[in-house]
């Protein structure tokens, strides 16, 4: 086993998963069998190879036993990942306000060498402002109460932490100048909002760049999507999308090479990266 632990939790999680798969696979067991080794269902075991919930050092063990597994200083590396994989992370005391479905996303985020994105409808979440970020929960939930505004707010701050604390992974974006131009939360905000996009447009670990109108069709105008890289070759690219009430999230290398592919296009299409601030300047001028 491996002992490389690049992330939190949530890539621990995927980490373990993998490896766990790669033995009952070498022990030539398919999930019916390995479920009936550890006296569990078909669908913990797949659940567990897709790191979708937690891993329970017990069950990993019969596991490694099933796949033949007995060297005790293996078996104790495995025990101590799950354990490390189980710890909840900081990101669950915004259970309230924060959808199952990103849980995954928050995890990878953390846990990644570089995020490469593209963004058709609003700037993203890692670069918003805390008025731009109230005035997008307060139309995405009308209902909501004062307390839960406050809390999507708090959260999405906590987030935007890790791209400024030493070690943070290379962010980089392409926003399609829709974004730039639609007034959310009216024109005092959008212009706090360039000014913010300024700043960060001149971090060392922060790309930004624009696709004008006049680039026309390219190949991901269907919607917003992240791309994760993480150290090390214990994962393979993760790609994460969403829509309004769920998320899915790729990692087979046929479909990354196919939304990568579609990026490095669109960086094609846009405008370069140093001529980012100026169009940044530029519009905020016209807001």
């Amino acid at each position: 086993m491996t002992d490389t632990r690049p992330g939190g939790p949530t890539v621990l999680r995927m980490i373990l998963g993998r490896q766990l798969q790669a033995l009952r696979e070498k022990a030539g067991m398919s999930y019916e069998q390995a479920a009936e080794a550890i006296y569990s269902s078909e669908w913990t075991v797949r659940r567990m190879e897709r790191a979708e919930g937690g891993l329970k050092p017990l069950t990993v063990k019969s596991l490694l036993m099933a796949y033949g597994v007995t060297d005790v200083r293996e078996i104790d590396a495995f025990l101590a990942l799950s354990r490390d994989a189980s710890k909840p992370s900081w990101w669950h005391s915004y259970d309230d306000v924060l959808p199952s479905w990103f849980r995954i996303a928050v995890g990878l985020e953390e846990s990644a060498s570089l995020i490469r994105a593209y963004e058709p409808q609003v700037v993203p979440g890692l670069l918003q402002t805390p008025d731009y970020i109230r005035a997008i929960s307060t139309a995405s939930f009308p209902g909501a109460t004062e307390e839960e505004t406050q809390r999507r707010v708090a959260l999405r701050l906590a987030r935007q932490e890790f791209l400024t604390r030493p070690g943070a992974p290379d962010y980089w974006v392409v926003l399609e100048e829709t974004v730039l131009r639609r007034p959310v939360g009216g024109p005092k905000v959008m212009r706090a909002q360039l000014a913010h996009l300024i700043e960060a447009a001149g971090r060392p670990n922060v790309t930004i760049q624009v696709i004008p109108f006049a680039a026309g069709w390219h190949p991901a105008l269907y919607g917003m999507f992240n791309i994760f890289r993480f150290p090390g070759n214990e994962l393979p690219d993760v790609v994460y999308s969403e829509n309004l009430t769920s998320a899915y999230y790729l990692n087979k290398p046929e479909d990354t090479t196919r939304y990568t592919e579609a990026l490095d296009h669109m960086c094609a299409q846009a405008t370069p990266p140093d001529q980012t601030i100026t169009i940044l300047r530029d519009i905020m001028k016209e807001t």
